[in-house]
């Protein structure tokens, strides 16, 4: 595959688990990153471990005045942006009885808005990059698999991720109208071994009546394909693949890492 040399990204919700791990990924293949989170401390471990070639600045992405922040900070100490990930997500795990007004706009707020702010303010710096890129920019969007098909765990998180799905593909037809040179395509990852992956497993158990996280992990285990919940690695190499140039045919596409459960 191509490498990253000489590009700059920008990766929201990357102090740990997939944003953290493709933050890693990036500097191995040539990348400069500046890693979002509101996790400072964190954060700021994950950017001292990938040396002078990562920063870290505090980024909620519910912010406006967060994420001109960023991409100023970006731009100030890498000179431009050339992909951006959106990556930063909240997980609810209530049914919809049971999700209060306060939690769903919480929800919306992240998942959503998160998303669409990032995009609409990352947007003049990713466009003048790609006038001077032979392949042009980037913008990978972190949706799920809960976004392609219904989730029995949490609708309404599942009705974020759709919103992201399709936000992605109307995204990339509307930058290739405009000539932006902006490919934009959604990574849409099964139960991933993370934080959130163990808030999955957490809600999994309650609805089954019970404590025994294992027993919801054993539960979804059985029911993949390939016998193993993935890893933060195995979501973090496709979204570098989806920033690399090898994949400059690939614009309002979503890339399915889910150890073929929705293959069912």
């Amino acid at each position: 595959m191509n490498r990253l040399d000489g590009k700059v990204a920008l990766v929201s919700g990357a102090a740990r688990g997939i944003g953290g791990e493709t933050a890693r990924l990036m500097v191995e293949a040539g990348a400069r990153v500046a890693i979002g989170d509101v996790l400072d401390e964190r954060g700021r471990e994950t950017a001292r471990g990938l040396g002078d070639a990562a920063i870290y600045f505090r980024l909620d992405v519910t912010r406006e005045e967060d994420w001109n922040a960023a991409v100023a900070a970006t731009i100030g100490r890498f000179g431009k942006l050339d992909i951006l990930v959106n990556n930063a997500g909240l997980f609810l795990g209530k049914d919809i009885e049971a999700a209060s007004l306060e939690e769903w706009q919480r929800l919306c707020a992240v998942n959503l808005t998160g998303v669409f702010l990032g995009t609409k303010l990352a947007l003049p710096a990713l466009r003048e990059a790609a006038q001077h890129s032979p392949h042009g920019s980037v913008i990978v969007n972190l949706a799920s698999t809960a976004g392609l098909v219904g989730s029995t765990q949490d609708p309404l998180y599942s009705m974020t991720k759709g919103g992201v799905t399709l936000f992605t593909k109307s995204a990339a037809l509307e930058f290739a109208r405009k000539n932006y040179r902006i490919r934009v395509n959604s990574m849409h990852p099964g139960t991933i071994d993370t934080d959130m992956g163990d808030q999955v497993l957490v809600t999994r158990a309650r609805n089954l009546g019970t404590n025994d996280i294992e027993l919801a992990r054993r539960q979804v285990i059985d029911r993949l394909p390939i016998g193993r919940m993935g890893a933060p690695t195995d979501i973090a190499k496709g979204i570098v693949f989806l920033a690399l140039d090898d994949a400059a045919f690939m614009t309002g596409a979503g890339l399915v890492i889910d150890g073929g459960i929705t293959a069912q």
